[in-house]
């Protein structure tokens, strides 16, 4: 069964710094991109961050640029991301994503992604 497990969110105040974690199983995800998306309260699901299959190449959204860092552990199957100086906009559930084999570039197009977790809550309080 293929699958990626979030970890790590939780609550924290502005300024504030934390960790997420995505483990992945079920598959080789060394020939795949994986990337982080986040969906606020009543909005849409949007790109966050993404790394190449090999981890040499990493891409960013304009909000998030200079504050987070994206990573990847091939041996261990999971992929992090930093998230310092967090602001309350930067609440939303953060979800992990993979694409599919093969596919190691990364894209900020949801559909491009076939293997979802099931998202861990970040809440940053003014």
């Amino acid at each position: 069964q293929v699958q990626l497990v979030e970890s790590g969110g939780g609550l924290v105040q502005s300024g504030g710094s934390l960790s997420l974690s995505c483990a992945a199983s079920g598959r080789t995800f060394r020939w795949s991109a994986m990337a982080w998306f986040r969906q606020a309260p009543g909005k849409g699901r949007e790109f966050v961050s993404g790394i190449t299959g090999s981890g040499g190449s990493t891409s960013y959204s304009d909000s998030v640029k200079g504050r987070f860092t994206i990573s990847r552990d091939n041996a261990k199957n999971t992929v992090y991301l930093q998230m310092n100086s967090l602001k309350p906009e930067d609440t939303a559930v953060y979800y992990c994503a993979a694409r599919p084999v093969g596919y190691s570039s990364v894209v900020v197009t949801i559909a491009e992604y076939d293997v979802w977790g099931q998202g861990t809550q970040v809440t940053v309080s003014s």
